[in-house]
C-alpha cells in the first residue's frame, strides 16, 4: 500500500481562547510523556470528501476552544520541569490518500502499514517548543473509506481525557454543542505548588527495573506485534482459576484486569525461559480520579493516573497459582489512596532534577533504563470510552492502539463485538512470541 498527497496545515482555536503559563503536575511530567498514537477506520463517507474535510477541520477548531491546551506547546523550565505555554498555535492536521481498498488491509489489525497512516513525531530533530501535541491524518482509501489517526501528547492527556477530546469533537462534528466542558484546572493536583512535607517515601517503581542476570543487552533484539483474542468463555476460565485461591472467604475475587495482567506476566516469564531466580517486575497504571479526597472534579483534563509496579522472580510467578501472582497486583493496587498520590507528587516534588523520571524523548542506544526482558508492562483501556466516535458518517468498523515496538508493552481492551470478549494487544521480541502464544492459550485451559 502506498499513501501518498500528504498535505498538512495548522488548526487553531475558532475563537480567542486564554494565554498564559499553564503549571504542569507532577503526573504530567514523569512517565511516557512522549505521543500516544490511536487510530479509527470509517467504511465511507456518502458525502464529497472535501465536505469531509472541511466538517472535520471546522469541527475540530470549534473543540480546541473549550481543549485549547491540545492547541498549545510545550516548553522546558528550570529543575528538568516542563510547562505548558498556552499559545493557541494550532494541531497539525494531515491529509491523504492510499492506493488501496480498506478490505485489502489485514483484519485492521496493527501492522507496519499504521505508521503510513498514523503521523509520527521526529523528538531527535525538532525543538520541543515547535512539536504540536496534537498531531493527526486523515487518510481516504480507494474504496471511500477513510481512516483517523491521532497522535496526542501523554504530557498533556491520559486516556480518559484524550477519548473525551475525541468524544466532543465527533459531537460537534455532527452539529451538536460540547456536552461536558473538560476541567482544566491542574491545582487539584497541586500543580506549581512547593512540597507539603521534605519527607522523602521512598517509591519503587521510580528506581531502575530488574535487568537480565546473564547481563545480556536486550535493547537491540527486533520485536513484533500481535493481537491475541480471549473470548468470555476464556476470560471466565481465567478469572476463576485466579479465583481458586483466596486470601479468606470475604474477601473480593479477583478482577478481569486482574487475572488477565497475571496472566500475561506468567507467561512472559515462561517463554522468555527466564531462570527462576531472574527478578521480574509489572508495570501498570492506576487511575486516581475517584481515589483522591475528593474525588478530582469531572472530566478533569490531564494526568490522573499513577504508574505502580509489583515485583518478585520468575520462579514463584512462573510456580505458584494464577491467584498468588493476581493478588501481588491487587496488593499494589489497593496501596494507592489519597495519602499514597499525595506521598508519590511530594517524592516528585523534592527531586532537583524530574527529567530523570520521564520519556520525553523514545530511547535508543544504552541510553535511559530498558523496561522490556524481563519485565512487562500492561495497561488496561477496558474503563476507556474506546468505540462510537461517529463524526458525523457513522461510527467506526475498527478502532485501536497505533504501533508500539517497546519488547514488553501490553494493552487489555475489549473486543469490538461487546459479547465479553477481550483483546490483548502485545509487543514482544520476535524471538519469544510463538512460544507466547502458544503458551498463553495452553495455559488457560491447563
Amino acid at each position: 500500500m502506498r499513501v501518498f498527497n500528504k498535505t498538512f496545515c495548522m488548526v487553531k482555536p475558532a475563537d480567542q481562547t486564554w494565554s498564559g503559563k499553564l503549571n504542569l503536575s507532577e503526573l504530567d511530567q514523569t512517565g511516557v510523556t512522549t505521543h500516544v498514537p490511536t487510530i479509527y477506520f470509517y467504511k465511507q463517507s456518502p458525502e464529497d470528501w472535501l465536505i469531509v474535510l472541511q466538517t472535520l477541520k471546522a469541527s475540530l477548531s470549534s473543540t480546541l476552544v473549550h481543549f485549547f491546551p491540545l492547541a498549545g506547546r510545550l516548553s522546558f523550565i528550570a529543575r528538568g520541569r516542563l510547562e505548558l505555554d498556552c499559545n493557541g498555535a494550532g494541531v497539525q492536521f494531515l491529509e491523504a490518500y492510499a492506493d488501496a481498498n480498506l478490505a485489502d488491509l489485514d483484519s485492521l489489525l496493527p501492522s507496519p502499514v499504521y505508521h503510513q497512516l498514523i503521523p509520527s513525531i521526529d523528538y531527535q530533530n525538532t525543538p520541543l517548543e515547535e512539536i504540536p501535541l496534537l498531531v493527526l491524518q486523515v487518510t481516504r482509501f480507494v474504496c471511500g473509506g477513510f481512516s483517523l489517526g491521532l497522535s496526542i501528547s501523554h504530557a498533556v492527556a491520559d486516556g480518559q481525557s484524550a477519548l473525551h477530546f475525541v468524544s466532543e469533537w465527533a459531537r460537534v462534528s455532527r452539529g451538536e454543542l460540547v456536552e461536558t466542558p473538560p476541567y482544566l484546572d491542574r491545582k487539584v493536583l497541586r500543580a506549581g505548588d512547593p512540597p507539603r512535607t521534605l519527607k522523602m517515601v521512598n517509591h519503587e517503581q521510580f528506581g531502575p527495573p530488574p535487568v537480565l542476570i546473564d547481563g545480556k543487552n536486550e535493547r537491540e533484539n527486533e520485536t513484533t506485534v500481535t493481537m491475541l483474542k480471549l473470548t468470555a468463555t476464556q476470560v471466565k476460565k481465567l478469572r476463576n482459576k485466579a479465583n481458586q485461591i483466596q486470601k479468606c472467604e470475604t474477601s473480593r475475587g479477583f478482577s478481569r484486569y486482574e487475572a488477565i495482567t497475571a496472566h500475561i506476566w506468567r507467561t512472559s516469564c515462561k517463554a522468555r525461559n527466564h531462570k527462576p531466580e531472574q527478578p521480574t517486575a509489572l508495570a501498570f497504571c492506576v487511575d486516581i480520579r475517584n481515589k483522591m479526597r475528593p474525588p478530582l472534579p469531572q472530566k478533569y483534563f490531564g494526568n490522573a493516573i499513577v504508574n505502580m509496579i509489583a515485583t518478585g522472580c520468575s520462579g514463584e510467578i512462573v510456580s505458584n497459582p494464577l491467584g498468588f501472582v493476581s493478588s501481588k497486583i491487587r496488593d499494589a493496587i489497593e496501596n494507592v489512596d489519597d495519602e499514597y498520590v499525595n506521598s508519590v507528587i511530594d517524592f516528585l516534588k523534592n527531586q532537583e532534577d524530574l527529567s530523570q523520571f520521564r520519556e520525553l524523548i523514545p530511547t535508543s542506544g544504552d541510553e535511559g533504563h530498558f523496561y522490556g526482558n524481563p519485565n512487562v508492562g500492561v495497561i488496561s483501556w477496558l474503563t476507556l470510552p474506546l468505540y462510537g466516535a461517529d463524526f458525523g458518517w457513522g461510527k467506526e468498523v475498527h478502532m485501536g492502539p497505533g504501533t508500539h515496538d517497546s519488547d514488553g508493552d501490553s494493552l487489555i481492551l475489549h473486543g469490538k463485538d461487546g459479547d465479553g470478549s477481550l483483546v490483548v494487544a502485545l509487543c514482544l521480541q520476535v524471538r519469544h512470541m510463538e512460544e507466547f502464544k502458544k503458551v498463553f492459550y495452553q495455559d488457560i485451559d491447563m
